[in-house]
């Protein structure tokens, strides 16, 4: 039996098996399903959204009174890399073109701008109107595949830190340990983006 392009897109959204990853948001899942997108894109974004769903999860247990937009932080998890359905080359090389195609392209489905925006602000965790929110996005972006990125790193603990008026450092030995936690599963994530294939 042939496996076809929509098997392999299918697999990537729904596969249960090694590893665990959460579904992505309904609504995600029918948009890549609408543009055809690439199953690496779409098992890439699947471990992104879950390893968000873990970065919010401590967030709000660990702060329970810092306002985050949790559903926010998932969505723009889940659609960061849309744009690579304009630019596929952008899969398998270097590129930033994706990030304002993404935007565009989320924007011409219909969906808001405050969520639209993340799939051009995730890489821009320096800019001087980031949030909370966009931080979690590009941590999660990164840490996914076990790259820790200091920058990255230290503007969400200064922004942890002014949120709740701890310590930077008790705060930098917190999330240090969250994140090496997260990147210890690294590598069954990237076996299973590595399983689908690039193209449709």
């Amino acid at each position: 039996m042939t496996t076809t392009p929509t098997d392999f897109l299918a697999r990537a959204l729904d596969a249960p098996g090694e590893p665990r990853l959460r579904p992505l948001p309904l609504v995600v899942a029918e948009l890549l399903r609408s543009l055809s997108a690439p199953p690496r894109l779409a098992a890439h974004l699947r471990a992104v959204h879950d390893v968000a769903v873990q970065l919010v999860e401590w967030v709000q247990d660990r702060y329970p009174d810092l306002a985050v937009d949790r559903d926010g932080v998932l969505f723009g998890a889940a659609t960061h890399d849309v744009g690579k359905v304009v630019h596929p080359e952008e899969l398998t090389g270097p590129g930033s073109a994706h990030e304002e195609a993404g935007r565009d392209l989320l924007l011409s489905r219909g969906f808001p701008p405050a969520l639209a925006r993340f799939a051009a602000t995730h890489a821009s965790w320096d800019a001087p109107d980031v949030t909370m929110e966009d931080l979690l996005v590009s941590a999660a972006d990164k840490v996914w595949k076990d790259k820790r990125v200091s920058d990255l790193e230290d503007r969400l603990v200064r922004a942890l830190a002014g949120a709740t008026q701890r310590e930077p450092w008790e705060e930098y030995l917190a999330l240090d340990d969250l994140l090496t936690r997260l990147g210890a599963d690294a590598a069954p994530r990237l076996a299973f983006q590595s399983a689908f294939p690039v193209h449709t």
